[in-house]
């Protein structure tokens, strides 16, 4: 989720043409609904706000923490009273017997033993098995990608075409996937236990993965190393997630374009890569010495990347399973919650500019005392693709060969294509294009749904619409699904829900921004490029950011609100990450007093390298380089976080 503007990143591509639905001539109508915005920008761009509350400071906020500064150096910052522990870090030991971390020696042998780089999404999984313990966990952690530039000795960010080896290649391969490691507070100090039987990685490089779902098996999943098309070696790009009511973690697989090379003007599959933006010149050159990556040596296998990866973290010995039910894109998330009937619904964004907003929903309901009937629920199941229209109201299209546009005519011959190609089946439908959807999240407290749209520049004032009220949009916003009521209980099955702006980012005191939010914002608490979200145990929405550095000129941060209630939406600044870094990856333990947090990919920044980077966090040593780590945040006192 590294901004495209530090390192020239081929993830700054719209691979949707489409500008469908273009509606600025539905603006007054979306007006006329309850509570309008003040004008968004000088030229007259509009939004609304569906339960716009008065413009209140706030006071009587359960949000009772000092705000932390804008900062922009090679440390982070938290607000006072809060004490951050660095707990786990890229290439620490996962085992007793593993190596130690060698950065100028790396090898993929021992990266496969080490906790992986560049970690996103966090879980905290509460040991025992079904047990709400605030103290013992495990940790499961995405490790997204690597840079060359920060991984490797004499490096810059040219030098890594020119002269990238195949054990190099390998060990940034060990180095992806996800790693699930044991921790445990003592005495008011939390650390990782090298000696747990649960700790582990899934990496590219060497780990066995499930295929299931109605794209398994089917002939454009098949390649030479698997005839049978239901089994891959490993997961890539792994960026956020979600976890599940039976006890797993899901994780979706975000910008795979970056790791196929070859021509891809050519073959079968020629289309289906333009779609998905895959231009075989990948960021990553592995297909330059294995051929699993190279188009056209092996064309099927960009087609088994891109889905929602499921793992059993309490089961060391499990094979995580890739749910082509729930499409393929580039996934962002999968967050779930257990709709009004005992039904499953998984929300997920497809993180590129002018992509689309999906939920997944069971056709087998929940079963609490019955784990055997849970294990294969996403296998079965419907696929949705928003649409948002300037009523305030929005549709679940279902994705389902044979309905609607989705035929043989049009080139499915089954719900497998439909699948593989869910971008091209959404924009049939007329999906609404978003600006970068990354996580969509329910709020467990009260089942309303939050899609976070980070940023899009490269939306023309033109193409502005309901749900993407700003273009060009630099800071970003966040939408608020409200998932109409049945027997009492939020329906997230429904195909019709209202919905309405929670936040529309950027300094509310420059009128070029347009921002808007609901009271009033400190100069420290105004946010811009939203990414991930979490809710803490009473509700609260806590957002992590990705791309402040490049457009408010400041570290990218975390903030909280309240997310109902007079103060809703007034967002303040708890945290800020080094400069270079990303923080991502929130996740709270269920007593609310722990909060994890990843910084990712340090450093990162223009001229920054191995040998001369711009901070050296969290080790400040002159031998060892940035390296990406979870943190863990506590309040001095032992009390609540926020308050």
């Amino acid at each position: 989720m590294t901004s495209p503007l530090q390192t020239g990143n081929p993830d700054d591509i719209v691979a949707n043409a489409s500008t469908q639905p273009t509606i600025s001539q539905l603006m007054d109508a979306r007006m006329t609904r309850r509570t309008a915005l003040k004008s968004m920008t000088a030229a007259g761009v509009y939004g609304l706000f569906g339960c716009a509350t008065p413009a209140l400071e706030p006071r009587g906020s359960s949000l009772t923490f000092t705000e932390s500064g804008r900062f922009m150096d090679e440390t982070h910052h938290v607000a006072p009273g809060y004490n951050v522990r660095t707990l786990v870090r890229w290439g620490d030991p996962l085992h007793a017997d593993a190596p130690e971390f060698n950065p100028r020696q790396q090898t993929a042998e021992a990266q496969e033993e080490q906790f992986g780089a560049n970690n996103d999404y966090i879980a905290f999984m509460p040991l025992p098995r079904g047990s709400n313990s605030s103290t013992r966990g495990l940790l499961c952690v995405n490790n997204e990608y690597t840079l060359a530039q920060l991984m490797w000795p004499g490096y810059n960010a040219a030098d890594y075409a020119k002269n990238v080896t195949r054990e190099q290649c390998e060990t940034e391969m060990a180095a992806t996937g996800h790693s699930i490691v044991e921790v445990e507070n003592r005495n008011g100090q939390w650390s990782m236990n090298r000696n747990s039987v649960y700790n582990r990685r899934i990496s590219a490089r060497s780990t066995p993965i499930r295929i299931s779902g109605p794209a398994a098996g089917h002939p454009r999943m098949t390649t030479r190393a698997d005839v049978s098309g239901t089994r891959v070696i490993g997961t890539i790009v792994n960026c956020a997630g979600g976890t599940t009511p039976w006890g797993t973690v899901l994780f979706g697989e975000e910008n795979i374009q970056n790791y196929f090379t070859g021509d891809a003007s050519v073959g079968r599959e020629a289309a289906s890569w333009k779609r998905m933006g895959i231009t075989g010149k990948g960021r990553y050159l592995w297909g330059r010495h294995i051929d699993r990556f190279n188009l056209n040596r092996e064309p099927n296998e960009a087609n088994r990347f891109g889905w929602i990866v499921e793992v059993d973290p309490y089961d060391p010995k499990s094979v995580p399973v890739k749910r082509t039910a729930m499409g393929r894109c580039k996934y962002e998330c999968a967050n779930t919650i257990i709709s009004h009937d005992g039904r499953v619904v998984a929300y997920s964004g497809d993180d590129e500019r002018m992509n689309y907003v999906y939920k997944f929903v069971t056709r087998d309901r929940y079963d609490p005392a019955n784990a055997a009937a849970n294990r294969d629920l996403l296998d079965n199941g419907t696929l949705y693709v928003a649409r948002f229209n300037a009523d305030g109201k929005m549709q679940w299209l279902p994705l389902v060969f044979g309905q609607g546009p989705l035929t043989k005519a049009n080139g499915f011959e089954n719900q497998g294509d439909v699948l593989i190609d869910t971008r091209r089946a959404a924009d049939l439908l007329g999906a609404t294009p978003m600006d970068r959807p990354e996580d969509v999240e329910p709020n467990p407290l009260t089942g309303r749904v939050y899609v976070v749209c980070t940023y899009n520049e490269l939306r023309k004032p033109e193409q502005a619409d309901a749900a993407n009220p700003r273009g060009p949009n630099k800071h970003g916003h966040i939408i608020e699904i409200i998932p109409p009521m049945a027997n009492g209980k939020p329906d997230h099955a429904a195909t019709e829900c209202p919905w309405e702006f929670f936040i529309i980012g950027g300094d509310p005191k420059n009128p070029e921004h347009g921002a808007r939010y609901h009271g009033t914002v400190s100069s420290n608490g105004w946010i811009a490029a939203p990414d991930n979200l979490a809710f803490d145990p009473k509700g609260r929405i806590w957002i992590a950011t990705d791309g402040q550095e490049d457009w408010a000129g400041f570290a990218d941060s975390l903030y909280a609100a309240e997310a109902s209630g007079p103060h809703r939406g007034i967002t303040r600044c708890f945290f800020s990450s080094p400069r270079g870094a990303e923080c991502t990856g929130p996740a709270f333990t269920p007593d609310g007093k722990t909060l994890f947090l990843s910084i990712q990919h340090p450093g990162d920044e223009k001229g920054s390298t191995f040998d001369k980077p711009s901070t050296r966090w969290p080790d400040f040593k002159p031998d060892m380089p940035p390296r990406a780590a979870v943190v863990a945040i506590t309040k001095a006192d032992g009390g609540e976080i926020g308050s």
